[in-house]
């Protein structure tokens, strides 16, 4: 089997973890250890890349979830029933919104029905631009004056429960496509001087977007930029530039999958 066609449908478990099993109770170790079918997986995870053999964004989600979890490659038009979980993770791409594929139009219907049945949906960098785009229309999102590239000091404009407190926050970054001009059912969390929707949450929804990728460590961003500088990805000078800049991450992944996971139905937590 082809690495692409093993990436279709990828299963992650957790279940040893205490917070699975308080999550699961019927998931108990003993039952884990005499091999008892695993609790259904609670998260599904959106793949939106294009090249797994430069962007892997299952990997980079996948090692901070402490719950069970399930992935599907939207470009070979693999998709979650959006009845089927709980919470929806709507990863980047080297794609654009704005000169999408047929995929897109899809997956942006499914988002909208998950969104309607009180799904947590969290949606970081081309998936906080898909939330725009499927919950708002396309003309909230546009081409970037200036890229973002490299650990982007945000600015978060109100103490939530999402990102924490006011003040400045870094996190790695990559985008060439923004939000913009969002409806007043749209709160703003966090913005940059280039870019004044950095983060948003759908009303009093449990559905967040995130422009930058909270869920890329240092080391793993470092070498994401080599490898775009090494196969000509555009904006090689602005990539080049991030590469002479000094890391700083704020750690704001671990916060977010706490408040994520802990949003929306619920259901999958039941006995």
């Amino acid at each position: 089997m082809s690495d692409e066609k093993r990436a279709a449908k990828v299963k992650g478990r957790a279940l040893g973890s205490p917070l699975t099993r308080a999550l699961y109770p019927r998931a108990s170790t003993a039952e884990m250890d005499r091999g008892a079918p695993p609790a259904p997986a609670a998260v599904a995870i959106i793949d939106n890349s294009i090249d797994p053999g430069v962007y892997r964004p299952v990997e980079h989600w996948g090692r901070h979830l402490t719950v069970p979890w399930e992935a599907f490659v939207a470009r070979d038009g693999r998709f979650p029933d959006p009845a089927a979980y709980s919470h929806f993770i709507l990863t980047g791409s080297e794609a654009s919104i704005l000169e999408r594929d047929s995929w897109v139009d899809v997956e942006a219907g499914i988002v909208r029905e998950a969104v309607a049945a009180g799904a947590a949906v969290l949606g970081s960098c081309w998936g906080h631009q898909l939330l725009a785009f499927a919950l708002a229309g396309e003309s909230h999102v546009r081409r970037c004056d200036r890229p973002e590239i490299g650990w982007v000091p945000i600015g978060v404009d109100k103490e939530n429960e999402l990102l924490g407190p006011a003040g400045t926050s870094y996190t790695f970054s990559v985008h060439y496509d923004e939000v913009r001009d969002l409806p007043a059912s749209f709160d703003i969390l966090a913005s940059t001087d280039a870019c004044p929707v950095q983060a948003f949450r759908l009303g009093g929804q449990p559905v967040w977007g995130l422009q930058g990728h909270p869920e890329v460590d240092i080391p793993t961003g470092l070498r994401f930029l080599h490898d775009l500088v090494d196969r000509g990805f555009k904006g090689r000078d602005f990539l080049l530039e991030a590469l002479r800049q000094p890391p700083r991450d704020s750690g704001l992944i671990f916060r977010i999958i706490r408040t994520f996971l802990a949003a929306g139905r619920l259901q999958w937590g039941n006995p």
